[in-house]
């Protein structure tokens, strides 16, 4: 697989498994409370969003981070401040502005917490599963 391939992984599986027990199991009595969801989540519409979101960071991460000269300590604290920022942009306050909601603040509490768990654990599996592809890609062709 691609290191491109790895980096779509890297978000959409930590994503999506985080997003599914945050979301519906952890957090359900208070997303109730936020009386933001419908009642008939559609699931696949949820799925093909992060797949979307997946392949965009995925490319970002290929442009600007893999490249880069340093640690890969930096790039993990790189990539996953610019990816939290964006998607704490469109995922928490597009949502909050937009959205009937029973508590704006909550709202925004929870879903910053989500994000900063979501990247803690997406930054360092694209750095280390990216980094892994290519060492792997390397010894397969020397």
């Amino acid at each position: 697989m691609t290191r491109y391939g790895v980096a779509v992984f890297a978000y959409l599986v930590p994503t999506f498994a985080l997003g599914f027990v945050w979301h519906l199991v952890l957090f359900q009595s208070y997303y109730d409370a936020l009386a933001i969801y419908r009642r008939d989540i559609v699931i696949p519409f949820g799925f093909l969003s992060m797949l979307i979101q997946a392949v965009i960071f995925a490319w970002l991460y290929e442009k600007v981070f893999a490249g880069l000269d340093g640690s890969r300590l930096s790039r993990v604290l790189g990539y996953g401040a610019l990816g939290a920022i964006l998607s704490w942009s469109f995922t928490t306050l597009a949502v909050a502005a937009k959205n009937v909601m029973t508590s704006v603040p909550d709202y925004v509490l929870i879903e910053t917490a989500f994000t900063v768990v979501q990247w803690s654990l997406v930054a360092p599996l694209t750095v280390l599963a990216s980094r892994q592809s290519s060492h792997h890609r390397h010894r397969s062709t020397a």
